[in-house]
């Protein structure tokens, strides 16, 4: 029973691999095979790969100083962190709160079984990512340190432990956040807000960890003396690998001691958490007299299906993170613009000769750039998915409808790109009329995108998918609607230099607002007309 459910278990979590939520069918042997491969290459290829030449940039330095130990605490951490985020999230789905918790408690399973099933599940998910790093990390030691068998020995028990400690910390962090999980009334936005403070977190550690890693590496022997001294525990952790076996000892025992202290606290809050419903609102019976509203009271048809689609929007946090970054990145952009602003506009008239006209015509480009990260409409079409039929039953004409999904990438688009292409006429030299060109021209160009967005979607829908990552993520709409807006956005700002010797910057920018506004009116009757019929026929 329990080998089933663990089968179970890892076909759940690389479902993707054997089956095509695009045709929802199995994929083919070939295809799961070729899949399986490249993910094997990504993994063990490219990210191990990485790790192995961190590995041996720090390898030698730190054993010819005698500090092997400080060599396998930093792999052995590194290892940990990835492996605890690479497994976190599916102990929080899986172990938790899995949808089929229900189903799987009610067959006459023991409970034990489905709990080591998860468990797992959860012990070799993290075991796949750490040993992306600590695998490469362990080999290249011994290719660069004397062997003997404590150090083959502590080198084998270095991943038993890794992979435990992620264990450890992939449940305790799963368990916290299936328990804020189920006090959450909107999770979307937390989910959200959660995954871009990870991305901030990983590009800072990214582009200042090699300046970390050449300061510790030159100064290995005071860090060490700091973390002997202050922090023992650590150096315990570093020793194992070095082949020191009272430290193999110690950190066995004590892991061993916190996975048993683990294992029962989950085995008591298991079956409460499982079968937790969340916070449930109660509400209380009012008696009011309902009366017919006038119509200039009622609320729109077109503000009620503005709303359907603005709820849909803010309910998925993968639709939000994929198809509306731009909604964060402009702002930003507009206030490190009011702040920096005057610096960067000197700074590109001085490598442009003092050609102060091509400032706005770059950042009326960029602002362009940025909302081309918005692409709502692209997949609004594809994720009524089998409910679309509940969308053509309205009593609405066709435009009404599709007009909500236009309306709900403009409104977030729009108000975003106003705000940093203002910002820009604030700081950024150029005469009055570049700044109102500036301005309009990116106005225009976010209707022409979400025109675009919404046509390519009506030509290119998918109403047959399982998982809404496929319409929102993988489908051919989304791709040509980003590429088609990043081609157009590039062409604002490089056609410049092509014609900028003959052309002033406010009369290419007005060219550019003509040929933009009458593209957007084009687009626009092709979807009230054409892009309606289709709609209605789909």
């Amino acid at each position: 029973m329990l080998k089933t459910l663990l089968k179970k278990q890892m076909a759940e979590i690389f479902r993707n691999y054997f089956y095509d939520p695009k045709k929802n069918k199995m994929r083919s042997r070939g295809a799961t095979i070729a899949y399986i491969a490249l993910y094997a290459l990504l993994m063990v290829g490219l990210l191990g790969g990485i790790f192995a030449l961190m590995a041996v940039g720090l390898c030698g330095p730190l054993v010819e100083g005698g500090m092997g130990w400080l060599y396998y605490l930093l792999m052995g951490l590194i290892a940990v962190f990835l492996g605890t985020f690479g497994s976190v999230f599916s102990t929080y789905s899986s172990l938790y709160l899995s949808k089929d918790n229900d189903l799987l408690l009610s067959l006459p399973i023991p409970v034990r079984c489905v709990m080591a099933s998860r468990l797992l599940g959860v012990y070799l998910l993290g075991l796949m990512y750490a040993a992306v790093v600590i695998v490469p990390g362990v080999i290249v030691y011994w290719l660069t340190a004397p062997v003997t068998v404590g150090t083959i020995v502590g080198g084998v028990l270095m991943v038993l432990i890794v992979s435990v400690i992620v264990m450890v910390l992939s449940c305790l962090l799963g368990w916290v956040v299936a328990r804020i999980s189920l006090k959450l009334k909107n999770k979307s936005f937390i989910t959200v807000l959660l995954s871009l403070l990870f991305l901030a977190a990983y590009y800072f550690v990214y582009y200042k960890a090699q300046a970390l890693i050449t300061l510790l590496v030159e100064n290995a022997a005071v860090y060490g003396m700091k973390i002997r001294g202050s922090a023992y525990l650590l150096y315990l952790f570093g020793s194992v690998g070095a082949g020191d076996w009272l430290a193999m000892g110690i950190v066995t025992v004590t892991q061993a001691a916190l996975l048993a202290l683990t294992l029962w606290g989950i085995a008591r809050s298991f079956l409460k958490i499982a079968t937790a419903t969340g916070s449930v609102k109660k509400a209380r019976f009012e008696h009011r007299a309902v009366r017919a509203q006038s119509v200039q009271r009622a609320q729109s048809v077109q503000r009620a299906l503005f709303g359907k689609e603005l709820r849909r929007f803010t309910a998925s946090p993968n639709y939000m993170l994929n198809c509306g970054l731009g909604i964060l990145m402009l702002p930003v952009a507009g206030i490190v613009l009011l702040i920096k602003g005057g610096a960067l506009g000197r700074m590109l008239a001085d490598v442009f000769s003092g050609n102060v006209g091509v400032v706005p015509v770059l950042m009326c480009a960029a602002v362009c750039l940025l909302a081309s990260m918005n692409d709502m409409a692209a997949p609004a079409v594809s994720l009524e998915g089998k409910n679309l039929w509940l969308a053509q039953s309205l009593p609405v004409v066709p435009w009404q409808a599709l007009r909500a999904k236009l309306d709900v990438q403009l409104v977030l688009t729009g108000v975003p790109v106003l705000f940093c292409a203002l910002c820009m006429v604030i700081v950024l030299p150029g005469s009055a009329l570049e700044k109102t060109l500036l301005v309009i021209v990116a106005l225009l160009y976010t209707l022409l995108s979400a025109l675009a967005a919404l046509a390519l979607g009506l030509k290119m829908p998918n109403l047959t998918w399982t998982n809404e990552i496929t319409p929102i993520k993988q489908s051919g709409c989304v791709m040509l609607s980003l590429f088609a807006n990043w081609f157009y956005a590039l062409a604002l700002g490089g056609l410049y230099f092509l014609c900028g010797n003959a052309l002033s910057a406010a009369a290419y920018l007005a060219i550019f607002a003509v040929v933009t506004a009458a593209g957007s009116a084009l687009l626009l009757h092709w979807v009230k007309q054409r892009g309606a019929r289709i709609f209605a026929a789909l």
